[in-house]
């Protein structure tokens, strides 16, 4: 089992970057595939993008294609997304996410693939 605690959020100017940490505990965090979802305020939940047990497979969603970065740091149980050129509809409740994964290049992009989530962190982008 593992927790996940998320930070980094906060508000910034539209083009400006901002970036959200993901700290797990619990064990073999080394073993679990990664994601970050968003929600913004009366939409659904949606995802942004996944990372694989080691680091090495990424996917990411359309609108946020080489604008974000997701990365892990297995030694430090944490996982990042760096998010540059950000625009005011990337305003949402941003969510980490994890699952059992160890081995697997799968790319998890649906809520319903994922056991464990943070609590979120808002990021406001203002125009």
């Amino acid at each position: 089992q593992v927790q996940l605690v998320e930070s980094g959020g906060g508000l910034v100017q539209a083009g400006g970057s901002l970036r959200l940490s993901c700290a797990a505990s619990g064990r073999d965090f080394g073993s679990y595939a990664m994601g970050w979802f968003r929600q913004a305020p009366g939409k659904e939940r949606e995802f942004v993008a996944t990372i694989n047990w080691s680091g090495a497979n990424t996917y990411y969603a359309d609108s946020v294609k080489r604008r974000f970065t997701i990365s892990r740091d297995n030694a430090k149980n944490t996982g990042y997304l760096q998010m540059n050129s950000l625009k005011t509809e990337d305003t949402a409740v941003y969510y980490c996410s994890a699952v059992w994964g160890v081995l697997s290049n799968r790319y998890y992009r649906t809520e319903d693939e994922y056991d464990y989530w943070g609590q979120g962190t808002q990021v406001t982008v203002s125009s």
